[in-house]
């Protein structure tokens, strides 16, 4: 409990008016002893009414705070959390409302001010947008209650017990089956290549077409039909796609908001909704974390939500990437052939890289999707005025050439390197995965 403004102001006047009443009496100036006496009355007063108010706002019911928030947030996503203010109060009551958000959660519109009436349940909100993934709990709100004589503000903690978890930016994934799935992969910039080949897996028998090529006709269905029949084939719907994560220093840098690990995330799962909806099976390995976790390949739309709850309180590291050991956790959970997409930060340093993944791509076919820094592209565009900006441009320029490098060796050796942005990645690793399955070469 703590003194209003009002009940300040009061006091520091009738202080004031004593302490010159005081001064004139030291100056021996003729002063009527009833004033002083109404100056010490109304003071006494005032505290006497200060006591009061304090004793009446103490024995004032606490309202009851409800707070209505969904079970799951989007990363980065602005979201509404509404609360609902019930009371026992006989007159109308202003109250200053905060709810204790915890870190990593941003918020608007707090503290907030709602005027309670009697007899009705009012209901207040404000706005959250979180900054990091993980699993909240929201454990109290807090009231501040003014006194009848409005002299005091007592606080008061309520204990409001809710949970919520962040998850990477799913929400663009679930709006995408708003729409057409063609229009809303163009809209986010993705295309899909000309097929050039025909599908593997048999779809069914039909006539022949002008365009159809010889080697599509079936010539046994051909005699018994006397007219040329064709087989029609459409790609491959039982194939694998593994994503092996690196929680590593290196998805320890930042473009914008979010680092380059939450980029992966939203990359990764983006991919993983469109390899679902084409009916390929979806599992994630990762590694260089403090926990390392596995999802099993599996088909079908409830897949999203394990890969969901699988990652979103995945955190980075500080350790280095052992691509070795991932390579030989992922070659001993998985035998059967798969897409194994690599994301990761490729450096200069990354030499054991190349072994890892000839090792893999003994059993799998490996894309190595590597991110890279959107400022090392500014810095190298950048005009050159002083001695700081020239070291600065050379030591970007020779770490790129080092970058390059190391992805012209990999590709020396048959691997499929993507280096790409940030802001560009999750369109850029749709695109291949699209190429490749219209290619039927996955």
């Amino acid at each position: 409990m703590k003194p209003s403004r009002l009940l300040l102001i009061w006091l520091a006047l009738l202080v004031v008016i004593s302490i010159v009443l005081g001064a004139l009496q030291a100056l021996q100036t003729d002063i009527p002893s009833s004033l002083i006496s109404v100056n010490r009355g109304l003071l006494l007063a005032l505290l006497a009414l200060a006591v009061i108010d304090a004793v009446r706002l103490r024995r004032l019911p606490s309202p009851r705070i409800k707070r209505q928030m969904p079970g799951s947030l989007a990363l980065g996503r602005w979201g509404e959390i509404n609360l609902q203010v019930a009371h026992e109060f006989a007159e109308p009551l202003k109250v200053n409302l905060f709810d204790h958000v915890p870190d990593g959660l941003a918020f608007e519109h707090l503290p907030l001010t709602v005027e309670l009436q009697p007899g009705h349940v009012s209901h207040i909100s404000y706005r959250l947008r979180p900054t990091r993934r993980g699993h909240f709990s929201f454990d109290q709100c807090e009231v501040n209650l003014p006194s009848p004589l409005g002299f005091w503000s007592g606080k008061r903690l309520l204990g409001v017990v809710d949970q919520t978890r962040v998850y990477p930016d799913f929400a663009r994934l679930y709006g995408g089956e708003l729409r057409a799935v063609d229009n809303w992969l163009s809209q986010l910039g993705i295309r899909q290549r000309q097929r050039r080949g025909q599908g593997q897996e048999f779809h069914q028998l039909r006539e022949f077409r002008e365009g159809d090529s010889l080697r599509q006709i079936d010539w046994k269905a051909t005699a018994r039909q006397r007219t040329p029949i064709a087989r029609e084939y459409e790609d491959e719907r039982d194939q694998r796609i593994i994503f092996l994560l690196d929680c590593g220093r290196q998805m320890r840098s930042r473009d914008g908001e979010l680092s380059h690990f939450d980029h992966a995330l939203n990359a990764c799962l983006l991919l993983g909704y469109i390899a679902l909806r084409q009916g390929d099976a979806v599992g994630l390995n990762t590694f260089a974390g403090d926990q390392p976790r596995h999802v099993e390949p599996v088909k079908g739309g409830g897949q999203l939500n394990v890969l969901l709850n699988a990652v979103h309180d995945l955190e980075s590291t500080q350790r280095p990437a052992d691509y070795q050991a991932a390579a030989s956790q992922l070659l001993a959970r998985q035998q059967r052939r798969a897409l194994v997409v690599l994301v990761t930060n490729l450096r200069d340093e990354d030499d054991q890289l190349l072994g890892a993944v000839k090792r893999l791509s003994v059993h799998h076919r490996v894309l190595v999707a590597s991110l890279r820094e959107e400022a090392l592209d500014t810095l190298r565009q950048t005009a050159v005025q002083t001695l700081p900006e020239a070291l600065a441009y050379c030591g970007t320029v020779d770490y790129l050439n080092e970058r390059a490098e190391l992805h012209e060796r990999l590709n020396a050796h048959g691997v499929a390197v993507m280096d790409v942005r940030s802001a560009q990645f999750g369109a850029a690793l749709v695109t291949r995965y699209l190429d490749w399955k219209k290619s039927a070469t996955l």
